[in-house]
This record gives structure tokens, C-alpha cells and sequence, in this order.
């Protein structure tokens, strides 16, 4: 799986990650370190107590030669290189410390477990290693025969009438110690292994679960957008519950923004088209040079008018949040209006819209695209007009509106003048010219297209392409 660093989620879990990683590799170090403490002190403690016992058998004659009075118990120092050795050692003797310095054969007067067999632990190692306050006891570790590690305690002191230092020193094999704490390191391993795998799925649970108010807040910035809603709802936390406030309360002003625009449109309108209405009816009621071209330019004047206006009205609702309109019943509504305004004609409508379809935008944009279209189509055809909705093949994000009509059609060069602001090719036909080009202008804000070809019905074929919102559940 690949760790997203720009996600709030993803920093987090590998944050915790790393410092419960971290954090367990230091207990595991510790505890087997501790562990292993308490082994070799268990261990030393045996030892100590088989040392102390040699040390109470050993005994010097007259002649000041070593002997026992009995030896060990532990069958392991009778077997050859066991692993489990003791030896006593007159120091006074430099040929004796030099003998086992040299890891030689010394005389008679080391004494040893049959275990060693005729090797003699070096002195020289033994004087390495560490020192116990405690009654002079040394210990440490060291190779034995056979490279065996050995765990060896060597006590240094001088028998009852008899001035010579006297070494006692026992070893042992330390592969129990080892396997010992080989296995209580596997069970640590595993168990650290188990607590991190537990503290990680936790930690994700928790992430996710603590997160999941920002999720529901996407999803809801989603639906406002697509059009399924048009303010946030729930219950959020305290640390969320700000910020679903602030973007209502945006949306709010957002629409009251685009509501007092629309007023203001409208007053404008109604102000600029009062004064141009009673030029053109003054203009109308006189003869003469002038009063025709105040009735051409007033005529101009509303055309500029209605077409700037509705850009302005499209332009000011497209980027509204949570806008949706629902195709099939707008195309209904403008099927049945078109089919009684020509009714002379007596013309076949015939509509087809994918059911849920719907356009993302404001419903008044949407009807006044497909007026144009339906009315340019039907003022047009000889009998038939069809209208076809659905998804833009190839992207769903999108929606295509086709009209066709059964006319007598345009050449590819009458169909870009066309779509030019105040053009028209025939002006007997009512109308001011100005239908397709808001259509183009429309669909231009919405990011979308809008084309003419040519119809399979003989006619011209409207092609509009729009953002699509997905239905309400």
C-alpha cells in the first residue's frame, strides 16, 4: 500500500508508527538485557556455591602439597571437556604461573577436574577478569576447550597455616545460559511483535474513527456541489461544528448575494426597456428620416440589452453552490408550452430524457437554453422536432442535449454565422436573432459546448454539451 503523505491520516499513522516501532525496539533491548542480568546472577549464585564448597574440601599438608578431601559431587567433572571445570592453582610459582600462562601441562601441583583432562585454564586470562569487592571473587567469561564459552569464578586466597596464595577457580558452559535467554528473547520478540500489530490497528481505528467528521464534511461539500444539497447537515464535533457553521453561513450569503443580483437585473431591465418602449412608440407615431433611425437604434438598444443582461444573469448564478436541476420534467414543460405556441404547424415533439438525469446549474439558465433551441427548432421545421438527453458518452461528468429538426438545414457556412450575436439568415421569420447566441454564451460559463451539424432528419442538429449533476438518492 502506498503511504500518502498529504494525507492528514496517512501522517499520522506513520508518525505513531515510528515512535511505537522505536519505543518497542528500546523495551525489547532492555528487557532481554535485564534478563539475561538475572540468568548470569542465577547462574553465578550455582557457581559461587560449588566454589565455596571446593574451597571447604581443599586442604594443605605438612609438606604444603594440596589435596582433597573428597571431590565434587557433580558428575560433570569427571566426563572430558564436559564444559564444567574447576582447578586449583599455587600462585607463589612462577613456573607454575608461567606453565599455565602458556596453557601447558604444569606439575604436579595444579590440581584439576578429570573434565579438563590435561588442559589447564590460563591464569592470564583469569587475572582479566572482573573483580567482585565481596571476599576477592572474580568473574567473567572466557574460551574453554574446545572454543566452549565459559562463565568462570575464581576466588584468590590463603589456607589455614600455610602462606601461600591459593587460586580456586570453577567454570561452566554458559550454551544453557544462552539457550535460555534465546528463547525468552523469541517469546519477547513475538509478544512485542503481537502488542505493536495491536497498538497499530488500534491506531488506525482510531484515526479513522476521530477523522470521520472531515469525511462527512467532504461528502457533504460533494453533494452541495453536484447539487444534491445545499447546506451542510448533521451532527458534527465541537472542533467541526465551527466550520460547518462558517460554510453555511457562506452559503447563505452566497444566495442572498445572487437573489439581490437577480433583483438588480431585473430593476435595470425594467428601468432601460420603459424609456426604450416609449422611443420607439414616439418614433413609430412620426414620419420622417429621424424617427426611423431612433426606431432602428432603440431597436438595437433592447436587443444589446436582452443579450448583456441574460450573459449577466448566467454569468452571476454559474459558479453558485448546490444548483440542480432535474432535465426531464424542464423538457416536459417546454415541450407541451412550444407544442400550443405552434400550433398552427401542427408539429410532432417528440422527447426522450434519460430518467434522473440532471443538469448542473440553475434552473432559469436551463430553461432559457432549451426555449432557444426548441423554439429556433420548431420555428424551422416542416413537421418533426425531436429532442434527445443523456450522459456525454465517454464522460459522465457531463451531459448532451440534442434537437433536430426536419428543415430545410444550413451549409456548414450558415451554421457558424448563425451563432454570431443579431445574425439572421431570413428576416421574415420572427425573432431578434440573439436565441443562439446566449445558448453558445450560456454554455460557454458552464464550461460547456455548443455546435450546430447536420441533422439525420434533413434539418439542423442542435448539439449542447453541459456539467451533469448526479441525482438525489
Amino acid at each position: 500500500m502506498r503511504l500518502d503523505l498529504n494525507s492528514l491520516s496517512s501522517r499520522l499513522i506513520a508518525a505513531a508508527t515510528v515512535w511505537i516501532g522505536l519505543f518497542l525496539l528500546l523495551a525489547g533491548i532492555g528487557l532481554t538485557s535485564l534478563f539475561r542480568q538475572s540468568v548470569e546472577r542465577s547462574f553465578d549464585s550455582n557457581l559461587e556455591v560449588m566454589l565455596d564448597g571446593l574451597v571447604a574440601v581443599a586442604e594443605v599438608s605438612p609438606e604444603g602439597r594440596i589435596s582433597l578431601q573428597r571431590t565434587p559431587a557433580e558428575t560433570r567433572f569427571d566426563r572430558a571437556y564436559s564444559g564444567w571445570y574447576w582447578q586449583i592453582t599455587p600462585l607463589d610459582s612462577a613456573a607454575v604461573i608461567e606453565a599455565v600462562e602458556e596453557n601447558e601441562s604444569a606439575d604436579s601441583e595444579v590440581m584439576r577436574s578429570r573434565s579438563l583432562w590435561d588442559i589447564t585454564l590460563p591464569l592470564k586470562r583469569l587475572a582479566a577478569l572482573e573483580e567482585d569487592d565481596e571476599g576477592g571473587l572474580r568473574r567473567g567469561y572466557m574460551a574453554g576447550p574446545q572454543d566452549q564459552r565459559l562463565r568462570v569464578l575464581e576466588r584468590r586466597l590463603a589456607l589455614p597455616e600455610n602462606p601461600r596464595v591459593i587460586s580456586f577457580a570453577l567454570a561452566a558452559d554458559t550454551s544453557s545460559i544462552d539457550a535460555e535467554v534465546a528463547q525468552f528473547n523469541g517469546f519477547v520478540i513475538g509478544g512485542l511483535f503481537m502488542l505493536g500489530g495491536g497498538l497499530v490497528i488500534a491506531l488506525v481505528i482510531q484515526v479513522r474513527f476521530g477523522l470521520r467528521p472531515l469525511e462527512n464534511v467532504r461528502s457533504a461539500l460533494r453533494d452541495i456541489r453536484t447539487g444534491r444539497q445545499t447546506r451542510l447537515h448533521g451532527e458534527f464535533p465541537a472542533e467541526i461544528k465551527p466550520l460547518a457553521d462558517e460554510l453555511n453561513s457562506l452559503l447563505d450569503y452566497t444566495t442572498d448575494v445572487l437573489e439581490r443580483s437577480r433583483t438588480h437585473v431585473g430593476n435595470l431591465a425594467h428601468a432601460l426597456k420603459t424609456p426604450l418602449s416609449v422611443l420607439t412608440n414616439e418614433s413609430r407615431r412620426s414620419d420622417g428620416a429621424l424617427a426611423g433611425l431612433v426606431e432602428r437604434e432603440a431597436a438595437a438598444m433592447r436587443e444589446q440589452i436582452d443579450h448583456h443582461l441574460s450573459r449577466a444573469r448566467a454569468a452571476a448564478s454559474v459558479r453558485v453552490l448546490g444548483a440542480f436541476t432535474p432535465l426531464e420534467p424542464l423538457i416536459e414543460r417546454m415541450e407541451r408550452t412550444l407544442a400550443r405556441i405552434y400550433l398552427d404547424k401542427n408539429l410532432l415533439i417528440e422527447a426522450e430524457c434519460e430518467a434522473g438525469l440532471a443538469f448542473r446549474g440553475e434552473a432559469q439558465d436551463m430553461e432559457e437554453l432549451v426555449g432557444n433551441l426548441l423554439d429556433n427548432a420548431c420555428k424551422w421545421a416542416e413537421r418533426r422536432v425531436r429532442v434527445r438527453a443523456g450522459p456525454t458518452p465517454g464522460d459522465e461528468s457531463m451531459l448532451t442535449l440534442l434537437v433536430d429538426d426536419d428543415g430545410p438545414g444550413l451549409s456548414s457556412e450558415e451554421r457558424e454565422k448563425v451563432l454570431d450575436r443579431g445574425a439572421r439568415l431570413d428576416e421574415r421569420k420572427p425573432g431578434s436573432g440573439l436565441g443562439l447566441s446566449i445558448v453558445k454564451d450560456i454554455a460557454g460559463l458552464y464550461n460547456g459546448a455548443f455546435t450546430l451539424e447536420e441533422s439525420p432528419l434533413g434539418g439542423v442538429r442542435a448539439r449542447l454539451v453541459l456539467p451533469r449533476a448526479k441525482a438525489e438518492n
